[in-house]
């Protein structure tokens, strides 16, 4: 399981970068695009602090925090 969320949340990341290459180059997109490809990358990497944990307590509020940014990404 650790290791297809890892596979999957490192796709979602490159996915969006490589929508983000298709889009027009305008300069009033570039800001908007930039924050999501942050957004969309950090969900990946926060995955990954996840699983380094040093505690239970650690984990979770990592998970959290992949959860916000999954949310916050995809739904609002």
């Amino acid at each position: 399981m650790k290791e297809e969320l890892k596979i999957r949340t490192k796709k979602i990341g490159l996915d969006i970068i490589m929508l983000i290459d298709e889009l027009s180059n305008k300069p009033s997109g570039w800001a908007i695009a930039k924050q999501i490809v942050r957004r969309a990358t950090s969900i990946g990497a926060n995955y990954r602090a996840a699983l380094r944990a040093k505690s239970d307590a650690d984990l979770i509020n990592n998970l959290k925090i992949v959860e916000e940014e999954t949310d916050e990404q995809f739904i609002g």
